[in-house]
């Protein structure tokens, strides 16, 4: 029987479990679908009507995350959206007690937020490629940040943070990330305006790797996830943890930003400007989400 060397645990994975292992992360989940090309690994999200990050979709991801930490064969994953509007929008604010339990499962009730479950997406031994079309604000953002590497369509991609703007700053990863990304100055106007960035300007301040022509993502993204995926596994993940020990935040950081996050998006000034956003049709596909910049900043002023 043949026998493949996973150097995360030192030991021998035998070719019918290194098998099951792959198979598991093609089983079906229900906000997310996957498909293996050699060693990459395709995952879309898919959380009708508009991709929010909530308990559904944290769970597939904890149990995605799961199933890449086994993995010794899979290299590379891209990740993007099946909705050409939104990749993820934000996070489903009317059930954030319930993802944030199912964040937990990923790290235990200590760190039971999404920023602490991004964390392990920045960590695991494999390279995470975000292909971004639409919209991704937010925890949306926050997950692109998490990742490795991140592409967007020049014509149809949007980024931003609103959470000031709603009344909370950001809490999964955004300050931490943004601040190391694009310096002091332009993290402060990504994060205090809760203005909508699109591809170029996120190219020009460095929110993402590049804004690709449309038509040539596709192509570009699995050229490139390709090309990684056919080098050593071992170098590929030690150049990484390299990496990751210089840019990361700590997870000390992570989880003050959570519970700051949770304190003060329950706070009244917070809940009377959700309460007015969901009259104007927020989380729901139509102005309002499309250009919640623009939403956000029609708001009157607020003590």
């Amino acid at each position: 029987m043949s026998a493949s060397f996973d150097s995360r645990t030192a030991g021998f994975a035998t070719g019918r479990e290194v098998r099951r292992e792959e198979e598991n992360m093609t089983d079906s989940y229900e906000t997310i679908s996957t498909r293996l090309d050699g060693n990459v690994l395709y995952a879309t999200f898919n959380a009708p009507p508009i991709n929010l990050i909530g308990p559904e979709v944290v769970r597939d991801l904890v149990d995605l995350l799961e199933a890449l930490s086994r993995s010794v064969n899979t290299r590379v994953v891209v990740f993007d959206s099946a909705d050409p509007d939104f990749f993820f929008p934000h996070v489903d604010l009317t059930k954030v007690p319930e993802y944030t339990a199912e964040a937990a499962r990923a790290g235990g009730p200590g760190d039971a937020s999404l920023g602490m479950l991004f964390l392990k997406l920045s960590e695991m031994p494999v390279v995470t490629i975000a292909k971004l079309r639409g919209r991704a604000r937010g925890a949306g953002s926050e997950f692109l940040l998490a990742c490795d590497m991140r592409f967007a369509s020049r014509e149809n991609a949007v980024l931003g943070q609103p959470e000031v703007g709603i009344g909370t700053p950001p809490g999964a990863g955004a300050i931490q990330h943004l601040t190391r990304l694009l310096g002091r100055g332009r993290a402060l106007e990504a994060v205090l305006t809760s203005a909508d960035f699109g591809a170029d300007l996120a190219e020009l301040y460095g929110w993402i790797n590049r804004a690709v022509p449309d038509a040539e993502l596709d192509e570009f993204v699995a050229g490139l996830a390709a090309r990684i995926g056919d080098f050593p596994r071992d170098a590929l993940i030690a150049a990484k943890a390299a990496i990751n020990g210089i840019s990361l935040p700590t997870p000390v950081a992570l989880r003050a930003d959570a519970a700051l996050f949770q304190q003060l998006v329950r706070g009244e000034a917070a809940q009377q400007r959700m309460a007015a956003l969901f009259k104007r049709g927020f989380q729901t596909r139509g102005r309002t989400e499309l250009d919640l910049g623009d939403a956000l900043g029609d708001f009157e002023a607020v003590d």
